[in-house]
């Protein structure tokens, strides 16, 4: 059977391009207090991955960028400035786009559909030639192939992907891929969310400590 062609990406203006992109994210980090240091242990990237994101030098994968966001404590829609409106339904014509800082790839935003939605389902273009970024981290991710060729590293394997050929796999697993051929790939991805790290923990207290201490008579002794 022969898979429709998926339309070309839109030709919209998107947010999330140009130098302003790492600023906001510096800045969201500053107003809360945090370091490069704190923000790499909640997302399990480098220190200096996170810097270069911030300068504008590197770009994050959407994966990264929503364990950015939620380390944040805010949504990535937010990070970006765009609408978040809760939908189940998504219609092709006027769907949201957008760009993580580099121009060789374009997102097609396709939910969450609900708050507190577990996956973030999105349609990714890329250009001939394009390497992804080398991941690890916990989670899943489901990749369906709906046009182009890719080259799917998945911890020792290597697999050559067609359109109709998906793959589903635990994230802890490091994986990266590249866009084969001449042709531009468009990929349907599913992934997990990440869970917003929670508040540190207080630690818990002696009730006996708190308790008022009656002083001691002195002793026979001590007279």
């Amino acid at each position: 059977m022969t898979l429709p062609p998926h339309p070309p990406a839109p030709h919209l203006t998107q947010p999330g391009t140009g130098p302003e992109f790492g600023k906001t994210i510096r800045k969201r980090r500053k107003a809360l207090g945090k370091t490069l240091e704190a923000v790499a242990q909640e997302t399990q990237l480098t220190i200096g991955f996170l810097s270069q994101v911030e300068r504008g030098v590197s770009s994050p994968s959407l994966s990264s960028f929503m364990r950015i966001a939620s380390a944040l404590q805010t949504t990535m829609e937010e990070l970006l400035s765009m609408p978040e409106p809760f939908c189940e339904f998504s219609p092709r014509e006027g769907r949201s786009t957008y760009r993580l800082g580099e121009a060789g790839k374009l997102y097609e935003k396709l939910g969450p559909g609900f708050a507190g939605a577990l996956n973030y389902p999105s349609i990714i273009h890329r250009v001939p030639g394009h390497v992804s970024e080398k991941m690890c981290h916990d989670g899943e991710a489901f990749l369906y192939l709906l046009d182009g060729q890719l080259e799917y590293h998945l911890g020792d394997q290597v697999y050559i992907l067609g359109p109709g050929d998906s793959i589903h796999h635990d994230t802890r697993t490091l994986h990266y891929s590249r866009v084969l051929g001449d042709t531009d790939s468009v990929e349907l991805w599913v992934s997990s969310r990440p869970n917003r790290p929670a508040p540190p923990s207080q630690p818990r207290r002696d009730p006996a400590k708190d308790r008022p201490r009656t002083p001691r008579s002195p002793d026979k002794k001590g007279r």
